[in-house]
């Protein structure tokens, strides 16, 4: 399949611009179930779409839906027909994702149908013509009409995890089949799991003040058509989940059908959320929103690209493109796109036929943002210019502020916000890894988790790149200077506090911090000094200023020789190795302390090359980081090699749909840590100067635009190990690029 095409638009004056744009990705056949599924959405809706058996379903969700057990639960699953069928000749079958212009076509003999998402309504359109008249058919399918208990393993999919109540379950939907449309929503139980960690954590004296996103919450929408009627309801069972159907029939048959699915989130009593819903029916104009959709999606596209590979590359370099589109599908979600699935889970006995769970399951929780994973999700944006996109992942953090600062000045008596790693979306540490069955004496602020104790440094991750985005593209961040501050403000007085609780000093012989105890990632455990930890500080203060002398107290990085060669550690010492991540390869990225152009990268190479638990624990898979660091270090037949792995075609019909990995499918860290090592191998930046193709194969033709610090963009096409094109905006920053292949070469 031809990978991509070009538009010429011709300008003022004869001159001719070539704009890029991702061609449509084709299927030819329909689909044999909900794993061969191909994604559409926009704005912050997701849906999976596919053909089956002459029918057209589709599951519809959205962020933010999150039930009382904190599972993200889907709308539903809406099958559509005709009859006469639009798919009565197999050979004449083409399902397209119109990638440039953000919509789907599924065609056939008889007709086609378009699927579109408005960006910035929350609503679903489905309009469809057929070559004579036909009658169509739309039914709505709800596995949630009464309520249904959570069984053991099931827990996974919710904040409970391993450690359900007795008689659990996760509540019925309430479902209204009026004459010509139907109604249906969920309302959040009374309790919530919410309510429960607060008192498991010691917090119910504070509890009025935090952020509680799951009380009183409704949510769900309205299906509705100008010509369709309710003919009846149906019991059915779709891969391992029974349901109920509600179907509704055209009143007489046309060339031309349309209908619409209107969803709406809300807090509060469920007569309000009713008369919001029918407010925001009234605002929906199709022909409108419809130019402003897919005018929101050629703007997409121009802001960022990589097309080409060659015939070796082209396959990641598709891949790249259609994981992005995943990203631009919760382009304006008040949440952030969920690393373990995003909006694109599917019914999970396809994942693992030892989970014939419903549609709403996913490993590692729903409303649980695992930080570790959620960053590889956003990092890349940068580089691809999706500076609005990343809001929703800062705003998580920073409307959880109070809760964090809470949990400080309850437990420890000290300033400063302590965000865990394993974080709910009401700010708390999961329960089941907080641990319902801890020693009473046990610290309260820690959580009793032999992976997850001690680590509170992921967070700073997120305050870089909050910082990054003022550096990129001068985004106004004072919003979010307070939480940066409190963060810092938290290992400053928190790792002096112990200190002081040990001996009499709160600093070591040379005045800087003593972190312990700490943690490398939920590897090097019980850990003193560990190089994340330090690394995070000391760039986080550098790059916003906001503690100088704080700054002067960082210790520093830890070193150590394997076999005669220097090497950076991934702490002073540790007690124990807990997991399979490579903090000790942090410094390269995401602190860039170390790499191409950068002091000591035969220190960082050793590191990668010759360290015994780098050798041991690398591999593609899932969030693993190997990739970007042979990239950034310009390993380039390593970064190739682990690239093609990364970012090859996944194990199901859409190529974008990565894992479960250690994780689910599909696996977004998966893609997002790929996508930061295909950038890197074509562009890094040291402190001014930008190095094109540090780690990129010479013969993989290939052209790209990706941004650079100082609003700046860099539009290369390289041919025969040749650069033929060079594009760079403002042009005054030509002076500071640097290609890298002739250095290599000289």
């Amino acid at each position: 399949m031809k990978r991509y095409f070009f538009s010429f638009l011709f300008l003022l004056l004869g001159v001719c611009a070539v704009v890029a744009q991702p061609a449509p990705y084709v299927w030819n056949t329909p689909s044999s179930n909900s794993s061969e599924s191909m994604p559409l959405g926009g704005g912050d809706i997701g849906m999976n779409v596919w053909v089956e058996d002459g029918d057209i379903l589709f599951y519809l969700s959205r962020t933010g839906t999150y039930d009382e057990n904190n599972t993200l639960l889907k709308q539903g699953r809406f099958r559509v027909s005709t009859t006469p069928s639009i798919f009565n000749d197999p050979a004449d079958f083409k399902q397209t994702l119109h990638l440039n212009d953000g919509y789907m076509t599924i065609a056939g003999t008889n007709g086609e149908v378009m699927l579109w998402v408005d960006v910035f309504h929350p609503v679903v359109h489905v309009e469809a013509k057929t070559e004579s008249p036909s009658a169509l058919h739309v039914t709505y399918e709800n596995w949630r009409v009464q309520d249904r208990p959570i069984r053991k393993v099931e827990g996974q999919q919710c904040s409970y995890k391993w450690a359900l109540p007795k008689e659990i379950a996760t509540t019925r939907d309430s479902i209204c089949a009026d004459g010509e449309y139907i109604t249906f929503f969920h309302q959040n139980a009374e309790q919530t799991v919410f309510d429960v960690s607060v008192k498991q954590q010691g917090l119910e004296a504070v509890k009025d003040k935090m952020y509680n996103p799951l009380k009183n919450l409704t949510f769900g929408g309205r299906l509705s058509g100008a010509q369709l009627q309710f003919k009846e309801s149906l019991n059915g069972v779709y891969a391992d989940t029974d349901y109920t159907a509600w179907l509704y029939e055209s009143k007489k048959a046309k060339r031309n059908h349309d209908f619409k699915i209107v969803l709406h989130t809300q807090q509060g009593s469920v007569d309000d959320w009713k008369q919001s819903l029918a407010d925001m029916e009234l605002e929906v104009k199709a022909n409108k929103d419809r130019v402003a959709a897919r005018r929101w999606w050629n703007e997409f596209w121009k802001r960022s690209f990589i097309e080409g590979g060659g015939e070796e590359g082209a396959d990641v370099v598709r891949n790249y493109t259609l994981f992005r589109y995943m990203l631009g599908c919760n382009a304006y979600g008040k949440d952030p796109s969920k690393f373990n699935g995003g909006l694109f889970t599917f019914d999970p006995t396809y994942v693992d036929a030892k989970m014939p769970f419903t549609p709403d399951f996913r490993r590692w929780g729903g409303g649980t943002m695992t930080a570790q994973n959620q960053r590889l999700v956003y990092w890349p944006m940068l580089k691809s210019g999706d500076f609005d996109m990343m809001k929703s992942q800062f705003d998580f953090y920073n409307r959880l502020l109070l809760t964090a600062e809470l949990r400080s000045r309850i437990y420890w008596g000290h300033d400063g916000a302590c965000y865990t790693e394993q974080l709910e979306n009401y700010g708390l540490p999961n329960p089941a890894e907080y641990g319902f069955k801890r020693p009473e004496s046990f610290d309260k602020g820690i959580e009793y988790n032999a992976w997850l104790e001690y680590q509170w440094d992921t967070v700073l991750e997120f305050c870089q790149m909050i910082l990054d985005t003022k550096r990129y593209n001068d985004e106004d961040i004072t919003p979010y200077l307070p939480m940066i501050e409190s963060v810092v403000q938290f290992f400053d007085q928190h790792y002096r506090l112990l200190a002081s609780q040990r001996g009499r000093k709160d600093l070591d012989g040379d005045g800087k911090l003593i972190i312990y105890p700490g943690t490398a990632c939920e590897t090097y455990k019980m850990a003193h000094n560990p190089v994340t930890t330090i690394e995070a500080l000391r760039s986080v203060l550098r790059s916003s200023g906001l503690n100088s002398e704080m700054l002067e107290r960082i210790p520093q990085s830890p070193l150590r020789y394997v076999d005669g060669k220097q090497m950076i550690a991934p702490a002073l010492s540790w007690e124990r190795v807990n997991n399979i991540e490579t903090p000790q390869l942090y410094p390269v990225f995401p602190w860039r302390s170390y790499g191409v152009g950068r002091p000591s990268l035969e220190t960082a190479i050793n590191t990668y090359q010759y360290d015994p638990d780098a050798l041991k624990f690398r591999t593609h898979v899932g969030w693993k980081q190997d990739n970007i660091w042979a990239a950034c270090l310009g390993l380039t037949d390593e970064a190739k090699k682990l690239t093609l792995k990364k970012m090859s075609n996944g194990p199901h019909r859409f190529p974008a749909f990565w894992g479960p990995g250690y994780d689910w499918t599909p696996d977004l860290n998966w893609g997002g840590s790929g996508m930061i090592g295909m950038q890197e191998m074509l562009m890094q930046e040291v402190d001014d100067k930008i190095y094109l193709f540090p780690a990129w194969p010479a013969h993989w033709d290939v052209r790209f635009k990706l941004h650079a610090a100082h609003k700046t963009t860099v539009e290369v096409t390289l041919k025969d190990g040749k650069i033929t094109q060079l594009e760079v905006f403002p042009k005054e920053r030509e002076k500071d690029i640097i290609n890298y292949l002739e250095t290599i070469n000289k």
